[in-house]
């Protein structure tokens, strides 16, 4: 064997050495980072599997496939991801979003297994904190906008009546075309509402809407009614705070709430 040979056996293996211990001792990539420092968090409440590099992040831990409940913490609270910065809600919004995905996969698959699937209440809360976390980064993109430009950054919205005569919020959109020229934004939005159907289903809706508002505050009156006939010396203050739509003064002075083992006196 020549030694230009051999040379370059010997260059290769310390090229192929040198490679190895470099991709050994490289960072790993930024979603285990991520994953990682969101599981490792102080706050963190929420159950969430570990990270592996292989199909089966779609699929719970096989230790929960029979189990009928899953012990898991509750949802994040938007107070908790106020104190966090950027960069870990970044971090947050991930492993949140992986989470419903492997829920959502196991809901489905234990659907068509026919099989129980443990703690459907996880996807609630899962969607409770990513809902939370949209919330707070909605509150600091506004809070940017109007201490740069004077302005929320949000599209323009304003309320406008559909075609059942009910009050929306219409969000704005960029076009092409002006709104006089354009046809298909006339058909689509001047739709207008009017007949004697519509005037009868309004009708039935309000009476529904003052109906619900009336059972409430019925309840909310019979509630206090009941507190005050059982504890006489209840903090009234507090029973305002609870029920700020309840006349407390005038309720006390009602035969209902003093009950039959008070004596009525005059004032």
């Amino acid at each position: 064997m020549s030694s230009t040979l051999i040379k370059c056996l010997n260059l290769a293996k310390s090229v192929r050495t040198a490679t190895v211990k470099s991709f050994l001792a490289a960072p790993k990539p930024q979603w285990q980072v991520w994953s990682a420092a969101a599981l490792q968090t102080p706050h963190a409440q929420m159950h969430t599997s570990p990270p592996r590099m292989d199909l089966m992040e779609f699929f719970d831990d096989k230790k929960h496939w029979s189990e009928n409940e899953v012990k898991v913490g509750r949802a994040w609270r938007a107070e908790e991801l106020r104190i966090k910065s950027n960069k870990e809600l970044h971090q947050l919004w991930f492993v949140l979003l992986k989470e419903r995905n492997m829920l959502l996969t196991m809901e489905h698959e234990c659907n068509e297994q026919m099989e129980i699937f443990p703690s459907p209440e996880r996807i609630d809360k899962v969607k409770i904190s990513m809902k939370n976390l949209e919330t707070v980064v909605r509150e600091r993109n506004k809070a940017y906008h109007l201490l740069e430009t004077g302005e929320t950054g949000e599209r323009p919205q304003r309320p406008v009546q559909n075609a059942f005569g009910l009050q929306v919020n219409y969000k704005s959109c960029e076009h092409v075309l002006p709104p006089f020229m354009n046809l298909k934004w006339i058909k689509s939005r001047n739709i207008g509402f009017g007949g004697r159907a519509v005037n009868r289903f309004l009708l039935k809706y309000r009476e529904q809407l003052y109906n619900a508002k009336r059972k409430a505050k019925n309840r909310s009156r019979n509630e206090v009614m009941m507190i005050l006939r059982r504890n006489p010396n209840f903090d009234l203050e507090v029973l305002r705070r609870k029920f700020p739509d309840v006349n407390i003064d005038k309720l006390r002075n009602d035969d209902k709430t003093r009950g039959h083992f008070v004596p009525k006196v005059d004032s």
